[in-house]
């Protein structure tokens, strides 16, 4: 990775952090916090959103103390400061209904694209990481984008350990399905 870039997105992101745990209004609405940062760096470096993800991660990855402060401003954001829910339990039953269905071809659809496009064992791997987020977050009792992201930061302090565990795991399952 260009030493440059990397720098440049390392102090994009220190000042985007700040600027978030200072005021917290800078998330529009009932945005992602993550995401926010994420696209501060599409928006200011002109990057892709896979590129950008791709040099937060590893930005991240290199800078624990940065990814320390990313994490906690995630957390005061999604955990502490909002009430995740709210606008959808007051919809209709016919609206939930509606939602959800949308939500579920959706991920069927992507799936399926990720299957076809990049190999199954990343959609196992999209799977697996989706199940352990999801038993974070009701652990936890928090909300699924806050758990995904404490899932990553763990996930970024072991890379090669949970990667390889992952990958392993992928492809034990996809094997043991292939046998029956």
């Amino acid at each position: 990775m260009d030493p440059e870039r990397q720098s440049a997105a390392e102090q994009l992101i220190s000042q985007e952090v700040d600027a978030v745990a200072a005021s917290p209004a800078r998330v529009k609405g009932n945005g992602c916090a993550a995401c926010h940062v994420l696209f501060t760096l599409v928006d200011r470096m002109g990057l892709s959103e896979t590129d950008a993800a791709d040099l937060l991660a590893q930005v991240l990855t290199d800078r624990p103390a940065l990814n320390d402060r990313f994490i906690e401003m995630v957390e005061n954001i999604h955990m502490k400061q909002r009430m995740a829910g709210v606008a959808f339990s007051i919809k209709t039953r016919e609206a939930k209904d509606r939602y959800i269905d949308s939500q579920f071809k959706n991920a069927l659809d992507e799936l399926l694209a990720d299957a076809a496009n990049f190999g199954a064992e990343l959609a196992m791997r999209k799977l697996v990481m989706a199940h352990i987020s999801l038993q974070i977050a009701q652990n936890l009792g928090i909300d699924y984008h806050a758990a995904t992201e404490e899932l990553y930061y763990y996930m970024r302090k072991r890379d090669e350990e949970t990667h390889d565990q992952l990958m392993q795991l992928a492809r034990s399952i996809i094997e043991r399905g292939a046998k029956k």
